[in-house]
């Protein structure tokens, strides 16, 4: 692939997709026409995840999507067309942790199928990786939150026993945060997306990235050194590099290569 071509695969122009056409969760039971909705450096001093009690884990991926797709927890039970849980390989070695569902992803019952998905899909594919077979993606909160705001506490507390399971059922080696609300409900970092990412952290026995959040590149075009893509351009070529140690793969990563 050309430099062209590569540079290419992280422009993004507004989604031709109609909504209709998106995919669907499996078990997703409405449509829009029904729609309620309105819508490598290690840090060790971070507090360790409280795992749930062993009679309240589940006994796997189907197990946790049908409790949580009935779930009633939050106010967000209300307002949601969907319960967005997952999608991609329930094998894979690279989890990536979003936010919460937007308006198409709670259409659509799937996590990050619009314009951020689509990026997210394109800066994956630019190092070879592809997120039906070599990544798992889910969202630290699973309903829509009205008008897009950020999860309040309360909602990333109330799904946070359900993230934990996804993460010990899918048994990654590489978790992805993108953006500060992953990062402050996995890690507890403080600090901003800009400061830590492309960090690596180790956080129970795995490794940890905060990445910027596809819709923050969506925002910032540039691909000037030192601008947001061009950072995660480094990031994505150091998560290719880690994902091929970690599989014995003595494939490389083109450094000369961006998007």
């Amino acid at each position: 692939m050309t430099d062209k071509e590569q540079m290419n695969l992280f422009d993004l122009t507004p989604s031709a997709i109609p909504l209709a056409d998106l995919p669907h969760a499996e078990g997703s039971t409405k449509s829009p026409e029904n729609s309620k909705s309105t819508r490598a450096s290690k840090k060790n001093n971070l507090a360790p995840a409280t795992p749930l009690p062993e009679h309240e884990q589940f006994a796997s991926l189907d197990a946790l999507r049908e409790v949580a797709c009935n779930c009633q927890k939050c106010p967000l039970a209300s307002t949601r067309t969907n319960v967005v849980v997952e999608r991609g390989d329930r094998k894979a070695k690279i989890l990536i942790i979003g936010e919460a569902p937007g308006e198409q992803e709670d259409l659509s019952g799937l996590p990050f199928v619009g314009k951020s998905g689509q990026l997210l899909d394109k800066i994956l594919e630019s190092v070879g990786l592809d997120t039906n077979k070599d990544i798992y993606v889910c969202n630290t909160v699973k309903c829509r939150p009205p008008n897009n705001r950020v999860p309040t506490e309360v909602e990333t507390n109330t799904c946070k026993p359900y993230l934990l399971e996804q993460i010990r059922l899918v048994d990654p080696k590489i978790i992805l945060l993108t953006g500060a609300t992953s990062l402050k409900s996995i890690l507890g970092e403080k600090l901003g997306i800009t400061k830590v990412r492309g960090q690596w952290y180790e956080w129970e026995g795995r490794l940890v990235m905060p990445i910027f959040h596809p819709s923050y590149l969506l925002r910032n075009q540039s691909r000037e050194q030192g601008s947001p893509k061009w950072l995660t351009w480094q990031d994505v070529k150091a998560i290719k590099a880690k994902y091929l140690e970690i599989i014995g793969d003595d494939s490389a990563v083109d450094d000369d290569e961006e998007f």
